[in-house]
């Protein structure tokens, strides 16, 4: 039942993605994939700052979804001054309410506030910053479907033939043999996507060594992301972040993989490439 929730859920939600990463707003000047991106930032947000509320803080809900929102509407403009200033904005206002108003337990709400802020909104910005590069929409495609190869190839193989546990004290069911098969499939993914993207009119800009390098990083950072909300799960005491997809959990447990990916990607690009 749960293996078929879960492919219910990639039927219809692999499709939406695909129109959102390649469509454009012509009237708006803007990819539409920056109203996928703030509106999974908005639940994102709501879910984490759920979690650590369960793991005993009092995090700013409203204060850390506004300012992550804030990021991604930003990143359309990609200037660094704005960036500076939401990333000093980010870790002084909270402060500064919390000592106004909510002096008990200061650090750690403010800590919780302002991880929720970068995690869902500074990260998940360098999406839309990715789409309006150049090969921006390749460059998501590669991205996403990198990391979606990781985690489908770690979950099956794991659940299968998995043995030796990776991390039983954050993850009980994560194995090594899932986690080596995860790994393999993002490199194997982003040659097949390199060769695939570069027959028709797009291309990606990559040489085959680059892009086998990028693709262990995928392979590499969707796993750290995935235990790191795993470790967030723990702490909270929560089997999922949430219930809005069937068979997935909440939309942190689809995403966790994805929220390093998209600005390993950009970095490496920008970093190694250009």
């Amino acid at each position: 039942m749960h293996m078929r929730q879960r492919t219910i859920t990639a039927l219809w939600a692999i499709p939406l993605l695909l129109v959102f990463v390649y469509s454009d707003t012509p009237a708006l000047g803007f990819p539409l994939l920056i109203f996928l991106i703030g509106l999974l930032a908005i639940l994102g947000s709501i879910e984490f700052y759920r979690l650590a509320t369960l793991a005993g803080g009092q995090p700013l809900t409203i204060f850390g979804m506004a300012l992550a929102l804030l990021f991604v509407i930003s990143a359309h403009f990609d200037d660094i001054y704005v960036t500076s200033s939401l990333l000093a904005s980010s870790a002084a206002l909270p402060l500064v309410w919390l000592l106004g108003f909510r002096r008990e337990k200061l650090l750690i709400n403010w800590g919780w506030t302002l991880a929720g802020i970068l995690y869902m909104g500074w990260m998940l910005s360098h999406y839309v910053i990715l789409r309006e590069s150049n090969h921006g929409r390749e460059l998501v495609f590669f991205a996403v479907f990198c990391t979606f190869a990781c985690d489908t190839a770690a979950f099956l193989i794991g659940r299968t033939w998995g043995k030796h546990l990776l991390a039983p004290t954050v993850s009980p069911k994560k194995t090594w043999e899932g986690a080596i098969a995860g790994f393999v499939a993002a490199a194997a993914a982003a040659l097949v996507l390199r060769i695939v993207l570069n027959l028709g009119d797009w291309g990606l800009p990559l040489s085959y060594v680059q892009t086998i390098a990028l693709g262990c990083l995928i392979g590499l950072f969707a796993q750290l992301g995935d235990l790191l909300e795993s470790l967030i799960k723990r702490r909270a005491g929560a089997k999922d972040s949430g219930r809005l997809m069937p068979g997935h959990g909440g939309i942190l447990d689809r995403i966790d993989s994805l929220v390093f990916t998209g600005a390993i990607v950009y970095y490496y690009v920008i970093w190694v490439v250009e």
